[in-house]
């Protein structure tokens, strides 16, 4: 009834302001209450719904799950700081160790109680290797064979002394670690040409490797590798000559296992055409090395043919009932020899547990102790050998005429004039058929003599393994006469022909066979000149 009277005595534009007003403040308060909800994660909804909670209580499940979030960010920082302070621990252990067991070469007086005072310590000890070596002085030597010599290197060729026989006098480095050794001590000089002295001069010239004219460099195994590198100056006939040395730290042990070779059989595989005096021979070594003393060696014989076969196989009937030995395979193949394919063939029909492979070849001689280094430096899926073996030169031309030739176990003895180290075959390997199988084997496309080994060779070096790689004392090449036949390719007769060069005598032996003509005058005129006195 008071609405209806106030209605009545109000005039009607009077309400409708009224009633607009009301609206207005409606809308207001409804975008201010938007306006300040908080912002939430994505998907929630922004405001609470009909049967949840409050406002309030939507606040504070918010804060709880932010809370729960950082908890469990610092729980992971704590982990992660705890790991780190373990690993420190450990490495700390393992550099006190360290220091511990070289103080005599790091210095009796260490003070380890920090990095830095360990650190100033190190650096001290590699500043005494230079000290030790003949940098800055002189060292009085023995003997004229004393000496290190140095190499002498430009960007492009390194000149070199020690080169075997596949290495040249001058050639690029091709090895990465000697090429990398190089660059970076190129490198090392440029950056501390370039950098301005105390004088603070800055309008030098900056030094590029353009200028480097010519370095030398040797290394002192116990000590570090010096080098002397000369570039150009700022003027004509002008040269800057910077000295560097790269010291060795002290030897670090890095790991220690057991090896057990007791079960480590080895299966030595020959290929085989005709020759059968030289299996003879071979067979005589076997059975003293790998029947009566060592014992742990399964033999197959690959054999191409069958000339000859009917005398190769009485011997090996004749070994296997005089020694009482039964571990062996005989395998013929109707086919022209192919020395590839006979390794492959004879890898393959092997069916029992991975096995320790030997390739070789019917002229060579090896010991027991020779086996156990095969064993000892191939690891499946892990190492193969690739061991150098001695090649023995021509006994007519040692030892002269045929009856003062001794017999074979004499001939091996390891020295210059008796046969060089092999170092351009890669013929003879130790490896585990596995390894053998996964890299593929050899290529079955390759005839005759030679080529097969260098590109296997080369397979293993593209791959995971390592390749062991060195001169052994127990594995010789007897010699015998080199025959290349005219079938082969032009790059194998090659090949051919510069082993069959290599293999009669040393340089000095062959040096004598040419000039013996005037050697043998010499002789006669000391003989007459002794006669003449005598009379």
């Amino acid at each position: 009834m008071w609405l209806r009277m106030m209605r009545r005595g109000m005039p009607t534009w009077i309400w409708r302001l009224a009633m607009v007003l009301v609206l207005l403040c409606c809308i207001v308060s409804l975008l201010y209450m938007l306006a300040c909800t908080p912002k939430v994660e994505d998907g929630q909804p922004i405001l609470p719904r009909v049967s949840g909670t409050t406002g309030k209580d939507n606040f504070q499940v918010l804060l709880e799950e932010r809370e729960e979030q950082h908890h469990n960010y610092i729980t992971s920082l704590k982990r992660q700081i705890a790991q780190l302070k373990e690993e420190l621990q450990e490495r700390s252990e393992q550099l006190k160790a360290a220091q511990d067991r070289y103080g005599d070469s790091l210095g009796a007086n260490i003070d380890r109680s920090s990095p830095e005072k360990t650190q100033a310590s190190l650096l001290k000890y590699l500043h005494s290797q230079v000290d030790k070596a003949e940098v800055y002085s002189a060292v009085r030597l023995p003997t004229e064979y004393s000496v290190i010599p140095f190499e002498s290197f430009t960007l492009q060729k390194v000149y070199q002394l020690e080169m075997g026989l596949t290495r040249h006098p001058e050639e690029k480095p091709v090895r990465k670690d000697k090429r990398d050794e190089l660059v970076e001590a190129i490198e090392v000089a440029l950056e501390f040409l370039n950098t301005p002295g105390d004088e603070g001069a800055t309008n030098q010239r900056m030094h590029a490797a353009a200028d480097f004219v010519e370095g030398i460099y040797r290394t002192e195994k116990d000590k570090g590798t010096l080098y002397e590198l000369t570039f150009k100056g700022d003027q004509a006939h002008e040269f800057k000559r910077l000295v560097l040395f790269r010291p060795f730290g002290p030897i670090m042990k890095v790991k220690k296992a057991k090896v057990d070779t007791s079960n480590m059989l080895i299966n030595i595989i020959v290929p085989l055409a005709k020759r059968a005096d030289k299996f003879r021979q071979f067979m005589h070594n076997f059975r003293e090395v790998c029947i009566r003393l060592d014992g742990r060696v399964h033999l197959t014989v690959v054999y191409f043919g069958t000339e000859q076969m009917t005398e190769v196989k009485s011997i090996l009937e004749y070994i296997s009932r005089e020694a009482n030995y039964r571990n062996y395979t005989f395998i013929l193949l109707k086919e022209d020899f192919s020395r590839g394919k006979g390794l492959d063939v004879g890898a393959r029909a092997w069916k029992g547990s991975n096995v320790l492979l030997f390739f070789c070849d019917v002229d060579i001689y090896f010991t027991a102790e020779f086996l156990n280094t095969c064993r000892l430096n191939a690891q499946p899926g892990k190492k193969v050998f690739y061991p150098v073996l001695f090649s023995q030169y021509n006994p007519t031309i040692i030892y002269g005429h045929h009856d003062s030739i001794p017999p074979i176990e004499q001939q091996l003895v390891i020295k210059k004039d008796s046969g060089f180290w092999r170092d351009f075959g890669f013929g003879m390997t130790c490896q585990y058929r596995s390894d053998f199988i996964n890299i593929g084997g050899f290529d079955l496309d390759i005839k005759g003599w030679g080529g097969e080994d260098v590109h296997l060779y080369r397979k293993y070096l593209h791959s995971d393994l390592v390749v062991i790689r060195t001169p052994v004392r127990g594995l010789f090449h007897l010699w015998h006469e080199k025959r290349c036949v005219d079938e082969l390719t032009p790059e194998q007769y090659r090949m051919c022909m510069q082993s069959k060069a290599m293999n009669e005598a040393s340089h000095a032996q062959l040096g004598m066979l040419v000039f013996r003509h005037e050697i043998e005058a010499h002789l006669r005129k000391q003989r007459h000149k002794t006669s003449v006195k005598k009379t």
